[in-house]
């Protein structure tokens, strides 16, 4: 898909000036704990929606009990719901179940299916691959109690935002790859998949300052994430470094025209499509990164929601045919 040039969406301007004029240190310039309470402040003042109900779970983990929040949708369901696990973005640093709350709301009402939200291990305490075999654990989990919780264990996706979708489709990889769950879907909002050692990509240059995300960020979140080079080479830490991307549940792929990783969420759909994965790529112009968790601020964040569910009804749907 090529990009054409756009504007910046007025919505979106307007809220990069507001963050402009509180002067707040980029998170490549605070500490891990002031970044993490930076990003929880900026999300605290959304107004999530209501839902039909909340489950606040910790199950059994590889290294510790894991928490996981599972949300039912409003409507009483006549059938077992769809199953979306999904993991909060924030560089495998920032983020928790709390300030990805609204996303996960707006999810079950929109795709109609329960969703379940991981507060996996975050780097740098636990570094890769700590959260990816959090998430995994929490994919085996939700296949095999789904039907306890009202769900279906044979529509079971992943997905996340950033940093979380590198780890859904680090997920949907060694699902293939260990013979695990039989995962329906992958949902994937502008995901980080690439390596530093990998390629570099325009849009780190056009996008890498003054659009929510900066490049420099972007490498303070992979120095704590990724600590040695051998990992840096590692496909569940990378996955555009993955040599075969067959057999893959299909996938839904979200970019932002002014984000930093546009063009590394761009190569991933051709990826996946060249390998003969159903692909459906959106492509947000006007948008930046983290778009879609602005819900309150910007009205195309309820595209993005839409554009989500949209692939996961499908997938669900299709599943039970």
């Amino acid at each position: 898909m090529s990009v054409t040039m756009a504007e910046l969406d007025p919505q979106v301007r307007q809220l990069l000036d507001l963050l402009d004029q509180q002067r707040a240190p980029p998170t490549h310039g605070v500490s891990v704990d002031t970044a993490r309470d930076q990003l929880d402040e900026l999300f605290s003042t959304l107004d999530p929606e209501s839902v039909g109900d909340v489950q606040n779970l910790t199950i059994e983990g590889p290294a510790e009990p894991i928490p996981v929040r599972v949300y039912a949708p409003e409507d009483e369901p006549d059938e077992p719901l769809g199953v979306f696990v999904t993991f909060h973005g924030g560089g495998w640093v920032l983020g928790d179940l709390d300030t990805h709350d609204p996303f996960c709301r707006a999810v079950t009402n929109a795709a109609d299916c329960l969703v379940v939200s991981v507060d996996y291990r975050r780097a740098p305490e636990h570094p890769f691959p700590a959260a990816v075999e959090d998430c995994y654990a929490v994919v085996e989990w939700a296949a095999e109690y789904a039907g306890d919780l009202g769900g279906n264990p044979e529509k079971v996706a992943v997905g996340g935002d950033s940093a979380g979708g590198n780890l859904a489709a680090a997920i949907t990889l060694l699902a293939r790859d260990r013979g695990g769950p039989d995962l329906c879907h992958q949902s994937l909002l502008y995901p980080g998949v690439n390596s530093p050692v990998h390629t570099e990509f325009d849009s780190y240059e056009e996008n890498g300052e003054g659009y929510f995300l900066e490049r420099e960020s972007i490498e303070w979140f992979q120095e704590r994430y990724i600590q040695n080079d051998l990992d840096a080479r590692n496909e569940y830490a990378a996955p555009l470094l993955a040599r075969d991307l067959s057999g893959l549940p299909s996938a839904t792929v979200i970019t932002a025209g002014f984000d930093p990783l546009r063009d590394e969420g761009m190569a991933y759909a051709d990826r996946l499509d060249d390998a003969g994965v159903a692909v459906s790529h959106e492509h947000f112009s006007g948008m930046i990164h983290g778009f879609v968790s602005m819900l309150d601020v910007v009205d195309r964040a309820h595209d993005g929601i839409e554009t989500a569910a949209d692939g996961l009804r499908d997938a669900f749907d299709t599943q039970a045919r």
